[in-house]
């Protein structure tokens, strides 16, 4: 079964090595992984599936740029939330079209607080990037930040038609589900 799953992911991505790489979205190396990623009910083959998915939005032609996303990551890992949004808006003022500045500058604004920015951003990385799970399911944090169940519920429910294998997002899904019949008693 490993054996298999090794090269399953090994023939997807050499299928796909002379796709154009880009910022990430739009690369026809994508289309396939997200294929394989529905296709799939092997959980490990999915999370690794997840992981080449994540990479691509991370990839960016200007390496330059992918220092600063980096140091943006780690002053947002490290709960330096002004350091992660100078990073994040140099991203964005650089790169407009890379969606997964956008949806890292959206985390910090989560962390903040400030959800109404979180949101627009959000909004923004699926405008680039409409498959961005990850982004459906921040705003579905969002939302429900916000107590707003039946938003958070449609998004994370997005998320969950292009990722099927979000445990977490799930379990959130029908806890809101849940939830939600119980109001309608």
């Amino acid at each position: 079964m490993m054996i298999r799953r090794f090269f399953s992911l090994t023939v997807l991505l050499l299928l796909t090595v002379g796709a154009p790489a880009g910022a990430g979205q739009g690369n026809l190396r994508l289309d396939a992984l997200f294929q394989a990623l529905r296709a799939t009910s092997d959980e490990a083959y999915a999370e690794s599936v997840e992981e080449h998915i994540w990479d691509s939005w991370l990839e960016h032609p200007n390496g330059d740029m992918i220092r600063v996303m980096r140091d943006g990551v780690l002053s947002l890992n490290a709960d330096d939330y002004a350091g992660a949004l100078d990073a994040f808006n140099t991203v964005i003022a650089t790169d407009p079209t890379y969606a997964e500045g956008w949806n890292k500058r959206a985390n910090v604004y989560y962390m903040l607080g400030d959800y109404r920015a979180a949101v627009d951003d959000l909004r923004h990385t699926l405008l680039l990037e409409p498959r961005h799970f990850g982004a459906l399911t921040g705003l579905g944090l969002v939302y429900l930040a916000l107590n707003q169940p039946q938003p958070a519920l449609r998004a994370l429910d997005a998320a969950l038609v292009l990722n099927p294998h979000l445990v977490k997002v799930r379990q959130q899904a029908d806890s809101i589900r849940t939830q939600l019949s119980g109001l309608a008693l």
